[in-house]
């Protein structure tokens, strides 16, 4: 089980820092109340699963077959906020569109840091791999259709009530598919970059031609 304590506000405030806001004691405050009204709806579940990388159909496309060069097995996730932030996202943006941006933001931010743990709970489960980081469907010309496939085998609407919808989108929206590498052998340790930052679809600093670096 994970359960989220806090938001990483340093990362938050970044996200929107680039959209023209300024931090002040207001902002602090809606900030506050953001973090409050996500801690208190995230019902954070996630699944996982080992599968054969050999001749699997989740393999498709040159970035993800770069990504996991040398592993013969991978590890399949979804984790999810759950309906409750998406309802509490709808009501934001009807009546505070601030408070709808800010809130936002910091949800995406929360499901990164619960993929984090999980890539704990994977990375202690499994000591005898060397692991890749999380690569999603829709990164690179890995395709985001795929993203079906992931919830099918991981049985996710069943287990989760996670699924997607005839866009290939994620719903509830605050959620995540990627694979992790496992190799016997040594990785090569390469920098994460955007592709492992589940901001980067939405990422107004890819958007201005820069990267926040983290």
């Amino acid at each position: 089980m994970i359960k989220l304590e806090k938001i990483n506000r340093d990362e938050a405030v970044r996200y929107l820092g680039d959209s023209g806001v300024k931090m002040n004691q207001a902002m602090e405050s809606l900030m506050d109340q953001c973090e409050e009204i996500i801690l208190s709806s995230a019902k954070p579940k996630y699944l996982y699963k080992k599968i054969d990388l050999q001749n699997s159909d989740l393999v498709a496309g040159d970035s993800v077959k770069a990504h996991l060069k040398g592993c013969n097995e991978g590890i399949i996730i979804c984790a999810t906020l759950g309906v409750d932030i998406d309802k509490q996202l709808r009501l934001a943006q009807v009546t505070d569109m601030a408070k709808a941006v800010v809130m936002d933001s910091m949800a995406s931010v929360a499901i990164e840091q619960v993929c984090t743990k999980l890539d704990d709970i994977i990375a202690d489960e499994y000591k005898e791999y060397n692991l890749t980081w999380r690569f999603s469907p829709g990164y690179g010309d890995y395709p985001i259709e795929l993203q079906e496939s992931f919830l099918r085998l991981l049985d996710s609407q069943r287990k989760i009530g996670l699924c997607t919808n005839e866009n290939s989108i994620l719903t509830p929206t605050k959620s995540v598919t990627a694979i992790v590498g496992l190799s016997k052998e040594p990785i090569e340790k390469k920098r994460k970059g955007c592709a492992s930052c589940n901001l980067a679809k939405n990422c107004k600093f890819r958007k201005a031609g820069s990267r926040c670096d983290f």
